[in-house]
């Protein structure tokens, strides 16, 4: 059986054809794509350049981040060599999750269009059942589609050898089975607090249909951010908000920062947030002739900076959003953007040169 496994993984062609291309996506929390990025970006630049594969990381305001990796099917394989090995290295600290050979079993999480799961399960689960065998690694294929999509979770467990190997094998079975219509891409949504009412003094979280008391937040009247998780911008908006939207809710936010400011005595120390956003979202945040990022700035008062198209790294598909102003202003400012990227009329955004 080891024999047989060592052939079939021998078989891999790395001298594909480079024009034909597809694209990777997988799920990784904050911790974990730390040790991918490194320090001020170094370990994920070397990995662009060692492999020829395109490889983003989503924005750090959600828990959860994703890291698309893109190229041919070589160049794949030879980024996923590069960051399952350095991911296993961060996962041997923990060395609960470590097999017999003292290797740890590290978790990969693909995001695979639902359409194309059937494909990779094959009839009766022959295809995935294959692939067990062949790499050694653990696949398991959520039978549910991610929030607001048509993606579902594949998790792979293993170690990082036949982690690479899989993915090739899954890569293999994207090219020969495209996905059929039109896939709503999976996008984790920022960490914000849960709807907030309060009542003479008291907060109250919404836990099914119960209200049940939560931890004082008298600073909420002081501190107009936390107001606005109050006013419920996490979720549905309580009725105790008048029926305002959440763009009403943040401008308020706005002017009650701007009045906070005119007052302090002493001028609060500016700070700067840097945020990545794919290049084909960006007209959501600029808006139609600079619109809605003429809005950004003034409710939120800062400054905010979208590099040029002609400032990306070459191979980076993103653009980089500069964000300066105090602290309150820049975190109104990173909300707003967030809420611009999820709207449900981004899907029809265009690059917008600023």
């Amino acid at each position: 059986m080891e024999d047989a496994k060592m052939v079939k993984i021998g078989d891999i062609n790395l001298s594909d054809d480079p024009a034909v291309t597809l694209t990777i996506r997988l799920i990784m929390q904050g911790k974990e794509v730390g040790s991918i990025i490194g320090k001020k970006g170094e370990i994920v630049k070397r990995f662009r350049e060692e492999s020829g594969a395109k490889i983003n990381i989503s924005d750090c305001s959600c828990p959860e981040r994703i890291v698309t990796v893109s190229g041919s099917r070589s160049a794949i394989y030879k980024a996923f060599t590069l960051i399952t090995k350095k991911f296993e290295e961060w996962c041997s600290q923990f060395q609960d999750n470590a097999n017999t050979q003292g290797k740890p079993q590290i978790p990969i999480r693909l995001i695979v269009p639902a359409s194309q799961c059937g494909s990779l399960i094959g009839k009766g689960g022959s295809k995935i059942k294959e692939i067990r065998e062949i790499t050694g690694c653990s696949i398991q294929v959520a039978s549910e589609m991610l929030p607001n999509s048509t993606e579902r979770a594949v998790t792979l467990s293993g170690s990082a050898e036949a982690i690479t190997q899989c993915i090739y094998h899954i890569c293999c079975v994207m090219l020969e089975s495209p996905p059929k219509g039109a896939t709503i891409p999976y996008r984790p949504k920022p960490q914000v607090n849960g709807p907030v009412i309060v009542a003479n003094g008291q907060a109250y979280t919404i836990q099914g249909n119960y209200a049940v008391p939560a931890q004082e937040v008298s600073g909420i009247a002081k501190n107009p951010l936390a107001g606005l998780a109050a006013l419920g911008l996490a979720g549905a908006i309580p009725s105790n908000t008048g029926g305002l939207n959440p763009t009403a809710l943040a401008a308020l936010a706005g002017s009650q920062l701007r009045t906070n400011n005119n007052r302090n005595v002493a001028p609060v120390q500016s700070q700067s947030h840097e945020m990545t956003v794919p290049n084909d979202l960006i007209g959501c945040i600029i808006g139609k002739g600079g619109t809605k990022i003429a809005e950004i700035r003034q409710i939120s008062g800062a400054m905010i900076r979208i590099s040029n198209c002609e400032e990306r790294d070459s191979g980076n598909t993103d653009r980089t959003i500069t964000i300066t102003g105090n602290p309150d202003s820049v975190a109104l400012a990173q909300y707003l953007i967030n809420m611009s990227i999820h709207s449900p009329t981004c899907a029809t955004s265009v690059c917008v040169p600023v």
